[in-house]
């Protein structure tokens, strides 16, 4: 009897265990899933995406709460997971480069859902909303700034907004809006590099930036 009592005591124990656990799980789960369909799909695997959307905007997440509770807003480049942007990531997702541009965008979003841009100075704001209305064009001071001299960021801009321009220029004459990723020039993103200028990969970074913003340009008809 005893025996008995002490075995239904155990499946009771084992069953409440097992339901935290799927409900924990769950729970997780359901954190995890955003939807990524507001976000850019410049190619790659579904798995490739959204694991990285979903480390950034975690990371970026967790980072603006830190900093909306002490009443401060910093630069994504302060951080060093922003910077890295590989967190979760592995080689068999695929394009390392790629998984780091979803991150790094998703930690934007999760950096300020988390912790509104209050703190920044009217200029800033300004400049935010002129971003929003118009184009940025070949206004280099409206682009990213990652570091790296002078030379690399405006150098890699140039070259790249030259030969975005010139793709959506020619797919526009043909009908058709094609992904970047498309482009070997936008996948290289090496037009123009020399050692001499610094951090290849943050010129790449610079590269891209500006053929995407150029092919657009050229699509739109500038």
């Amino acid at each position: 009897m005893k025996t008995r009592f002490k075995i239904t005591q155990f499946a009771i124990l084992s069953l409440l265990i097992i339901g935290f656990v799927v409900a924990a799980s769950t729970g997780a789960a359901a954190q995890r899933r955003r939807n990524w369909d507001g976000y850019p799909n410049w190619g790659g695997s579904f798995q490739l995406r959204e694991t990285a959307l979903n480390a950034g905007y975690n990371e970026g997440s967790k980072e603006g709460r830190n900093d909306r509770g002490r009443n401060r807003y910093r630069n994504y480049s302060e951080f060093s997971a922003y910077n890295d942007a590989t967190k979760d990531y592995s080689s068999r997702l695929g394009d390392r480069e790629l998984y780091r541009r979803y991150f790094q965008r998703a930690f934007q979003s999760g950096y300020d859902t988390e912790n509104p841009n209050n703190f920044r100075n009217d200029r800033d704001r300004d400049r935010d909303r002129n971003d929003n209305r118009g184009r940025r064009g070949r206004n280099w001071d409206r682009y990213g700034t990652y570091g790296g001299s002078y030379q690399l960021r405006q150098t890699a801009l140039n070259a790249g907004y030259n030969e975005g321009i010139k793709q959506g220029r020619n797919d526009r004459k043909r009908g058709r809006q094609r992904n970047y990723w498309d482009f070997s020039a936008y996948q290289n993103a090496t037009t123009d590099y020399s050692s001499k200028l610094g951090d290849r990969e943050l010129y790449r970074r610079y590269y891209r930036e500006g053929f995407e913003n150029g092919y657009q340009d050229g699509w739109n008809g500038y």
